[in-house]
């Protein structure tokens, strides 16, 4: 069974899979500052609900961002303890990928990356970047937009589809296991933060030392 693991805004997800990837179960919910309070309790009720158990646990899949600083820590704490605590593999899962691959309709995803600029992430192989409001309304044009609620009146959106990237990061996490079942090194794997947080000056000052 795979748990997968994606708050890289406020619109959190999480979900449960089988080993290859098909979908058990999942919830979905806004969140706008207790996601250390909310995400472990949860993952115990939706295992709950569907009659599971962490002891079935065979892998992890983890959103890795870019997105929200705190919730990408928080996700990324709560799924290296898992892997750690139980010795099963951790994949992570660019969140703004996942969000797209679980929304067939949508074009382009967009996250809070400060209180004026977003990280931008078009559906193909480039990588995501940031940009500022002014040159968000100028991307997004006519497309679909997959991203959280809270950004509709700050960052003047269409109205969008929020984020639901947990089942797809399971679906990844499932597909590279099947293919590598070591995962990712628990002692090096990061969220992708693309910059650093407000008030950290250099790489080194926002290091953070997970184990």
């Amino acid at each position: 069974m795979i748990v997968a693991i994606e708050a890289a805004s406020t619109d959190l997800s999480l979900a449960i899979a089988d080993a290859d990837g098909a979908n058990i179960g999942d919830v979905a919910w806004t969140s706008e500052r207790r996601q250390s309070a909310e995400l472990l309790p949860q993952l115990l009720a939706l295992l709950g609900r569907e009659g599971r158990t962490l002891g079935e646990l065979t892998g992890i899949g983890v959103g890795s961002g870019p997105g929200s600083f705190t919730g990408l820590r928080v996700a990324m704490a709560l799924a290296k303890g898992l892997a750690v605590a139980l010795r099963r593999p951790l994949v992570a899962v660019p969140s703004l990928v996942a969000w797209l691959e679980a929304d067939p309709a949508a074009e382009i995803a967009v996250a809070r990356a400060g209180a004026r600029d977003v990280f931008v992430q078009v559906r193909g192989p480039e990588g995501p970047v940031i940009l500022d409001r002014e040159a968000l309304a100028g991307r997004i044009g006519g497309l679909t937009v997959v991203a959280p609620v809270e950004l509709v009146g700050s960052f003047a959106l269409p109205s969008v589809h929020p984020p639901r990237g947990a089942a797809s990061v399971a679906r990844t996490a499932a597909a590279r296991l099947a293919d590598d079942p070591q995962g990712d090194d628990v002692r090096t794997v990061e969220p992708i933060y693309l910059r650093a947080p407000r008030g950290v000056a250099t790489e080194a000052d926002g290091e953070v030392r997970w184990l």
